[in-house]
């Protein structure tokens, strides 16, 4: 057998980070832990290291870089600190593959390191390729690195496009399942409170993804990935209500056929894929029995109910720097909604104020995207009162 297939995983500590250390830790002879980052969860990532016994280990807070270093101390594990140190663990000579996990634009600038170093990159956080999705799929032509989606839609885009010819793809459907408030009317919808937001009726996430669930803004940035994961046009991307949330995405051809792509909603099971692509190791949770679910129920996509995919889509025909803007105000809003500053209806409200004040940018560098999010979020910290009110 093969030695064991290195991984470097940022955001460690994260939802997906602790679902890809469960896979790596039940697939001892197929994976081992080259390097871990995290945000700065000291406890979590100590006994993670100590379990898994990476060479470098690397927390973006400084103060909890030296915690950690203090704990690790005689183990071997080498403590880096701040977003340098997060870049050399995206980096990695020994990493075979790069788990990009870390929620938010924070994560973009590992991801680019990686791609230009020819990494493959399993993908799980939207916000690289929605941020800077024609920049970064540029790099990877450019470098060779290969992009492996993590999230269970595009993972089930990918599976079912393999071996076949790009041009014969006529649409691309996204499954939903609608999230925590999809049959609340409006006036129930003014009164959810964060705790309701965060308890999905499928799904384990962490806060802020769980929250784009609820608003369907998950679903609108899933979109914009699509665009540049899998080079189709804007036009081409669809979604489709799917509550048992079995069907993860599916793929129409110009001959009328469509590929499904079913399995149990379990986070597991694309990280799996992502981590052993080209191959497929057994998993002991059995695939989805048809004769026991009975049926599988699709609904139209009503956009009127959602209006944060259609902000999604605008930003994306916007193209530039509109995206970058989209996302920036997204994670403010969302985060204002969980401290309890805003009502769940104001976020695609606060997301469309930054939209409508932001000028789009052409020719954009990833120095100039990165500005640009951080101008939308002084732009919305200086309307905060406003909102409050």
């Amino acid at each position: 057998m093969a030695r064991p297939r290195r991984i470097a995983l940022l955001g460690s500590t994260g939802s997906i980070g602790r679902q890809t250390l469960e896979v790596v830790a039940s697939l001892p002879d197929r994976f081992s832990v080259a390097a871990l980052a995290c945000r700065g969860s000291v406890d979590l990532i100590v006994e993670q290291a100590r379990r898994f016994r990476p060479a470098l280990v690397a927390l973006d807070d400084a103060g909890s870089a030296e915690q950690a270093a203090g704990a690790l101390r005689g183990t071997g594990v080498e403590v880096a600190a701040g977003p340098e140190g997060v870049a050399r663990c995206a980096v990695h000579p020994e990493a075979e593959v790069v788990v990009a996990a870390v929620v938010g634009v924070a994560g973009l600038p590992a991801v680019w390191q990686a791609v230009g170093a020819g990494k493959r990159v399993a993908l799980a956080n939207k916000e690289p390729l929605v941020v800077a999705g024609h920049l970064i799929a540029e790099e990877a032509r450019r470098t060779g690195a290969e992009l492996i989606p993590v999230d269970s839609e595009h993972s089930a885009i990918f599976q079912s496009l393999l071996g076949q010819r790009r041009d014969a793809v006529a649409r691309v459907v996204l499954t939903a399942s609608g999230g925590a408030f999809r049959d609340l009317d409006p006036e129930q919808l003014a009164r959810v409170t964060p705790r309701q937001a965060l308890a999905h009726p499928t799904w384990k996430m962490g806060p802020k993804v769980t929250v784009d669930s609820a608003t369907l803004m998950n679903k609108g940035l899933e979109l914009i990935e699509a665009r540049w994961l899998f080079d189709v046009m804007p036009e081409q991307l669809d979604i489709v209500l799917h509550r048992e949330s079995i069907v993860h995405s599916l793929v129409e051809f110009v001959d009328g056929c469509v590929i499904a792509h079913l399995a149990r909603p379990d986070m597991r099971v694309p990280i799996q894929f992502a981590l052993s692509y080209p191959e497929r190791f057994p998993r002991p949770e059995p695939a989805p029995d048809m004769a026991q679910l009975g049926s599988l129920r699709f609904e139209p996509f009503a956009p009127e109910r959602w209006p944060c995919v259609g902000l999604a889509r605008e930003a994306l025909a916007a193209g530039g720097t509109a995206p970058a803007a989209l996302n920036a105000a997204d994670e403010v809003a969302v985060a204002w909604f969980l401290e309890g500053r805003i009502a769940f209806p104001q976020i695609p409200r606060v997301i469309e104020e930054a939209l409508a004040a932001h000028t789009v940018q052409r020719g954009t560098s990833l120095d100039a995207l990165l500005a640009v999010d951080r101008q939308v979020r002084d732009f919305l910290e200086g309307k905060q009162e406003t909102w409050a009110a």
